[in-house]
Parts: structure tokens; C-alpha cells; sequence
């Protein structure tokens, strides 16, 4: 009887072991939101008697400070990590997280807030991701151009691989189509990011980098127009234009110039016509004159030679009948 007994509380004890030695691990700090010169304790339990390894990471994602500690016997732990020191660019303002890792692997994160004040109120625990998406306004089709992501987060630049960081970031095409970037693009700094693109076809183009880091989302959208021809195709075309236009415009005031002077030479071929006009109405008025002078001399002529005409007349009808009148 006592050796089934005996059996069962050995399993039972057996079984509860792994809970009994294995303890949660968790972690606190003595504060929520830092200012400069605070210190920051880093506490809480562990499994008993193994290192811990005790980091913080800044808001770009990089380690900022990280120690090593021995469990006590009893499971709890207990180190001052850091002094917060002045603002800089290595330390700027924004939220880091403080993260305990086991011998075996397990951890445990916890947020916090490096701050100009303390007051929790004015300073929320919140990492605030940005995404800026830099792209041309105006494109060729055809011919490829690059278009730039910059992440960060509080103000530092976001370490990460593009499948980490840009695994989500797509291009809507003006057909409606969404095609994904995330095979494109590729890493130039810690941060910041580029994909070479070479549209296809016209109209506008939209790229929306969608951004991840930390648990944080971020979106940035950038359009580009794309045309048949680029920005220097248009340009050379208006120049060619303007000089199109130029030499017209030269083409036009000599046209015009010689329009002038014909006019000129028209006004003058005008007066000499109407001068010519006034010279033949004088001679036709003269000559007028001189008709009616003419019929005036002939109706006296007329009158003249009528009288003679008839004496010659009844001369030569006498002579004709004498002449008859012999015979």
C-alpha cells in the first residue's frame, strides 16, 4: 500500500519540478519616463543562479547598452544599467526598450521614455515611426528613376533589412494594378532605402511604403507623373520653339518693313495716278472745247458754201440747157 503511495507523490513531484524551479521571467524598471542624469534600474526574476543578459535599444532599433548579471539563488536579479546622459544625437529624446534574455533564450521586453520631463502626462510611453517617401513629380516612360524611403523613429534613423522594414510597400499603377516593391528595393543606409523603377506606361504612378519596426506601423506615399518624354525632351522641344518663333518674329518685321515701303510706293503710285486723272480731264475738257470750236467753224462753212453750191447749180443747169437747146 505504501509503495503505490509513494509512487504517485514522486510523479507528482516530478511533474511539478520544471514549474517549481523554472520561474517566470519578468522584468520592471524604477521608472517609466527618464530625464538626464536618472538612473536606470533595471529589476526583476529569473531563473535562479543563471546570466542574464540586460539591454536597452534606442528608438532606431540599434543596441544603446546592454550588461550581463548572475541570478541569485532566489530568482531575483537587480542592476543598474546606465545613467541617462545629455540629449545628443547617440541619445536622443523618444522611446527605448529595456530587454532581459535568459540563458535558454527567453526574454521579456518593456518600453520606456528618455524625456526632457518626467510628467507622465505630458510624456505618453509611444515610439513614433515616420516613413518620408521621396520621388520625382515628373517622368519618362521607359526610362528608370529612383525613388527614395527614409524611416525613422523618434528623430534616428531605423536599422533593419528591407524584408523587415519595407516587406509590405507596394506601387499602384495607373491601370489600377498593385505590384509590390519589396523584391526591388534595397538598403543604402541604415534607414534609408531606394527602389530603381522604370515605368511602362503613362500617367501617375503612386508608391506607398508601408513601414514596420518594433511593433510600430508607418505609411508615406509619393505620385509621379509619367509622360511620353522626359523633362529635358520638353525642354529641348521648347526651345526649339522659341527659336522657331524667333526667327518668324525676325521674318515678320522684315515682312513688315517691306510692307511699309510698298505702301510707301503705292501712296506715291496713287498721287502720280490721280495726278495723271486731273492732266486727262483737263485734256478731255480742252479737247471738248476744241470740238465745239470745230462745229461752230463748220456750220459756219455750211452756211458759206450752201449759197455757192447753189449758184454753181443753176449755172451749170443754164449751161445744160443752152447746150440742149443748140442742138
Amino acid at each position: 500500500m505504501k509503495l503505490p503511495v509513494f509512487l504517485l507523490v514522486a510523479l507528482v513531484i516530478t511533474v511539478s519540478l520544471p514549474s517549481v524551479f523554472a520561474e517566470d521571467l519578468e522584468i520592471f524598471t524604477n521608472q517609466q519616463v527618464y530625464t538626464t542624469v536618472h538612473p536606470l534600474l533595471v529589476y526583476g526574476n529569473a531563473p535562479a543562479s543563471e546570466p542574464l543578459v540586460v539591454r536597452i535599444f534606442a528608438p532606431n532599433g540599434g543596441i544603446a547598452e546592454f550588461e550581463q548579471v548572475i541570478v541569485s539563488k532566489d530568482g531575483s536579479f537587480s542592476i543598474l544599467l546606465m545613467n541617462w546622459p545629455e540629449s545628443s544625437t547617440s541619445f536622443p529624446y523618444g522611446t527605448y526598450t529595456v530587454e532581459a534574455i535568459t540563458q535558454s533564450g527567453t526574454s521579456k521586453k518593456l518600453d520606456i521614455k528618455f524625456a526632457a520631463s518626467t510628467e507622465l502626462k505630458q510624456v505618453p510611453i509611444e515610439r513614433s515611426i515616420k516613413t518620408e517617401v521621396f520621388a520625382p513629380e515628373i517622368a519618362a516612360a521607359n526610362k528608370p528613376f529612383r525613388v527614395y524611403v527614409q524611416v525613422t523613429s523618434d528623430g534616428l534613423m531605423v536599422s533593419g533589412e528591407v524584408v523587415q522594414v519595407l516587406s509590405s510597400s507596394h506601387l499602384h499603377t495607373p491601370d489600377g494594378k498593385v505590384k509590390s516593391l519589396t523584391r526591388l528595393l534595397e538598403m543604402l543606409h541604415e534607414g534609408l532605402y531606394f527602389v530603381e523603377y522604370t515605368p511602362r506606361t503613362e500617367g501617375t504612378h503612386i508608391f506607398h511604403m508601408v513601414a514596420f519596426s518594433q511593433g510600430t506601423q508607418s505609411h508615406g506615399s509619393a505620385a509621379t507623373l509619367v509622360l511620353g518624354q522626359d523633362i529635358a525632351g520638353l525642354s529641348r522641344q521648347v526651345v526649339t520653339l522659341n527659336e522657331v518663333l524667333t526667327t518668324a518674329s525676325s521674318e515678320l518685321d522684315t515682312l513688315q518693313t517691306e510692307i511699309h515701303g510698298f505702301g510707301s510706293t503705292l501712296e506715291d503710285a496713287s498721287s502720280k495716278i490721280r495726278d495723271s486723272v486731273t492732266q486727262i480731264d483737263t485734256s478731255v475738257t480742252t479737247m471738248s472745247s476744241a470740238v465745239e470750236n470745230i462745229e461752230d467753224a463748220s456750220l459756219q462753212i455750211n452756211s458759206l458754201l450752201f449759197p455757192i453750191v447753189g449758184a454753181i447749180a443753176v449755172i451749170l443747169a443754164l449751161q445744160i440747157t443752152i447746150i440742149a437747146r443748140r442742138r
